[in-house]
């Protein structure tokens, strides 16, 4: 997938095959028209070309492919007129066989119908998706405040757009804060709640002076939303980055990996203090502990879910994100998720989870955007 700037480009999800409701490939849609053709002109040509007339009753199924009931249906006839018609040699077939044709005709007619209308509703559907998937995460500019921003982002479950995972960078007075989280199981069953710490966290990131407080907001909303629910076990891992200028980054780990900081042909984890995933009612009891990076220009913050983290290969071995980001650290920072994932692919590395991928590049020079900065507190 590729960065998700401004919009939602078709390379962030996995390509639909056509047998998965993306159009047909050309080859299928000529198919039929093909297959008419041939056997016309070959009967036409000599009467020993008789024996192909049995290719015709396939013309009209392979029409549902691709083609809704009008053209099935002017095939179907097409077919019927080169079996009625005495210069093809076809008009010897017997009752039986005609009707079976004229039988199979119709009834691909109906099937196209009913195809094109579910058709229909699978894009309206998909449509709905799509505007949910904007709505859940909205696409990132390609810059918040000082701090630039490129995002992946996949879900685990066939035919969602949206899973478990969650991100976001906003402005505020405390500066510019970021989130990137992966809540207990995936697909539609997380979507509510990655909704509900969505919400939460754009709040906190207004209201809240520092990120400890940030966390704890999100995990009271984890724990007011399971309250009412027998053995909810919600909880989510989260990592929260604040930036108030491009020379430092204050980190909080609650749960999650911890996030890579990539140089110029170097990458390394960030050191960071663990402190327990959000909802489960440790954080207001042993408040997680902020740690504050140095950054050098030019440096990057990449941080990931588990779903890439946890990513296998055909021995079982994890993939090697700090390593794989050191070959990779030259690649910009707005194609470096995508070059990732293509990597991933590339040695057929097997991801079971949710994919997301988050780029920070902070860039010290740049003017804060409205509302950033302690000054507007």
């Amino acid at each position: 997938m590729g960065s998700v700037r401004g919009r939602w480009p078709h390379g962030n999800r996995e390509k639909r095959g056509w047998l998965r409701g993306a159009p047909p490939p050309w080859w299928v849609r000529v198919l039929p028209l093909l297959l008419l053709a041939a056997v016309g002109s070959a009967t036409l040509i000599t009467p020993h070309a008789r024996d192909l007339g049995f290719l015709l009753g396939a013309i009209p199924p392979l029409a549902v492919l691709s083609y809704g009931p009008l053209t099935t249906g002017v095939l179907g006839v097409g077919v019927i007129a080169v079996l009625t018609v005495p210069t093809t040699h076809l008009d010897r077939p017997g009752d039986t066989d005609q009707l079976t044709v004229v039988f199979v005709a119709a009834l691909s007619v109906f099937v196209s119908y009913v195809r094109s209308r579910r058709d229909a509703q699978l894009d309206t559907e998909r449509a709905i998706g799509e505007a949910v998937q904007r709505a859940v995460l909205p696409p990132l500019p390609d810059r918040v405040g000082r701090i630039g921003c490129a995002a992946h982002y996949r879900a685990a479950q066939d035919g969602t757009l949206v899973g478990g995972d969650f991100f976001d960078v906003r402005a505020g007075p405390y500066g510019v804060r970021a989130v990137l989280g992966d809540v207990q199981g995936h697909g539609l069953t997380a979507v509510a709640t990655v909704v509900s710490l969505l919400g939460a966290f754009r709040e906190a990131a207004l209201d809240q002076p520092d990120l400890e407080s940030v966390a704890a907001r999100l995990d009271r909303r984890l724990a007011v939303d399971s309250a009412d629910v027998g053995h909810a076990e919600l909880f989510a891992t989260a990592l929260l980055l604040e930036f108030t200028d491009g020379t430092a980054v204050r980190v909080i780990a609650c749960g999650h990996p911890a996030p890579v900081l990539v140089r110029p042909g170097a990458a390394r984890e960030v050191g960071v203090a663990p402190a327990p995933p959000l909802g489960i009612g440790l954080v207001g009891v042993d408040p997680p502990k902020e740690v504050t990076v140095p950054l050098r220009p030019g440096d990057r913050l990449f941080l990931a879910s588990d779903g890439v983290w946890e990513a296998r290969d055909a021995a079982g071995a994890f993939y090697p994100l700090p390593e794989r980001l050191t070959a990779l650290a030259g690649i910009p920072s707005a194609e470096l998720p995508g070059a990732v994932w293509a990597d991933l692919v590339r040695r057929r590395y097997r991801v079971r989870d949710d994919a997301t991928m988050l780029v920070l590049t902070p860039d010290a020079r740049a003017a804060p955007g409205p509302g950033e900065g302690p000054e507007s507190a």
